[in-house]
């Protein structure tokens, strides 16, 4: 108590102005973001109707909710592909092992868009269904199952952040903050590994079980996964083709979801560039009449920080403009700033 009272007559010398500046700092800093949704609206429709079911533990509902949107249509388009495949199996000429298999592996290289010719259509019917199904499927592999894959690799990098730190005793907030800092970066890490993994079981299969050179292993595997598909190596025995199944599959989502992260890495990596230069740019006299928005001729902290962000691109004059008018809707009273009551009016009306 005798020390506050010491130092009380010292506060009351300082300037008011630093004294203002001070407390408009800390509140600004106070600020936080709003709460990020955990779900998309699809996804809470589908939360809030299972709500009044019984709830039983399996391995689906222990999934995430996208990915079990990936397994669900993932399973309606091979079980309508195979099943139309197999009664016009007699239409499509190559070399067959089994029906059952031969239309599921046919369906697969078809949605995959492989297509080795080691299978082909031979009639009217099976062109017409091989023309719907490629395209299905190239939609169903790149609105779906990349969801799939993009999920089952923030997995795979939260895990590979955990044993990087598994010697060091760091609580889940700073490896969250680490996966949010170096999040593409990981992403291409854990990617590039599993490709590598994808790459070298695939030529080892192709060697051992199909009886391919090794370079010619390597060779059908590099034209599968980049979907060229020469067909002049391929998967003919029963083997091949169960293990083809999953591994066209896996293998080809995972080149595509390489070269979008690599792109995406190289977008961040731009995009902190143009950050770093913008802070260390020092501002100007033109710099400060641009940044004065309501032509005051000074510029207040929300003023230079729109400037700044302006600057970086985050944001845009449209989206300045956007919030400015959900911002006169809210204030009811005109009085340039919001409260309860502003809000209250608002939701009434």
């Amino acid at each position: 108590m005798a020390g506050s009272n010491i130092n009380q007559p010292l506060l009351d010398q300082l300037p008011k102005t630093l004294q203002n500046v001070d407390s408009r700092r800390r509140r600004l800093r106070r600020l936080k973001s709003a709460p990020m949704p955990e779900f998309i609206p699809g996804e809470m429709n589908d939360i809030k109707d299972n709500q009044s079911l019984p709830r039983y533990e399996s391995i689906l509902n222990k999934l995430h909710p996208s990915f079990r949107k990936v397994i669900l249509y993932l399973v309606i388009y091979l079980g309508i592909g195979t099943t139309c495949f197999y009664f016009v199996q007699n239409q499509i000429q190559g070399k067959k092992v089994n029906g059952v298999l031969d239309s599921v592996y046919f369906c697969v290289v078809t949605m995959t868009t492989v297509g080795y010719g080691d299978l082909v259509p031979n009639s009217s019917t099976t062109k017409l269904l091989a023309s719907f199904f490629v395209f299905s499927g190239m939609a169903l592999v790149g609105m779906v199952l990349s969801k799939g894959a993009d999920y089952l690799v923030e997995k795979q990098e939260t895990l590979l952040i955990k044993a990087l730190h598994m010697r060091d005793k760091v609580g889940p907030s700073v490896i969250l903050e680490e996966v949010e800092t170096n999040k593409v970066r990981y992403k291409c890490f854990v990617i590039t590994a599993t490709l590598v993994v994808l790459i070298v079981v695939g030529t080892v299969f192709l060697a051992e079980v199909e009886k391919l050179s090794t370079i010619d292993a390597f060779y059908c595997v590099c034209s599968t996964i980049t979907t060229l598909g020469y067909g002049d190596k391929s998967f003919s025995t029963k083997v091949g083709r169960i293990f083809a199944i999953f591994w066209i599959l896996t293998s080809t989502i995972c080149l595509a979801q390489f070269f979008l992260y690599v792109a995406e890495f190289n977008t961040e990596r731009k995009q902190k560039e143009l950050v770093q230069w913008v802070l260390s740019r020092k501002m100007t006299n033109v710099d400060l009449e641009v940044a004065d928005l309501d032509n005051d001729r000074a510029v207040g902290a929300a003023e230079f920080v729109v400037y700044k962000l302006k600057e970086m691109g985050k944001i845009s004059q449209d989206d300045i403009l956007l919030l400015l008018d959900e911002f006169e809707c809210l204030d009811v009273d005109q009085s340039g700033t919001l409260s309860t009551t502003d809000l209250s009016l608002a939701q009434s009306s």
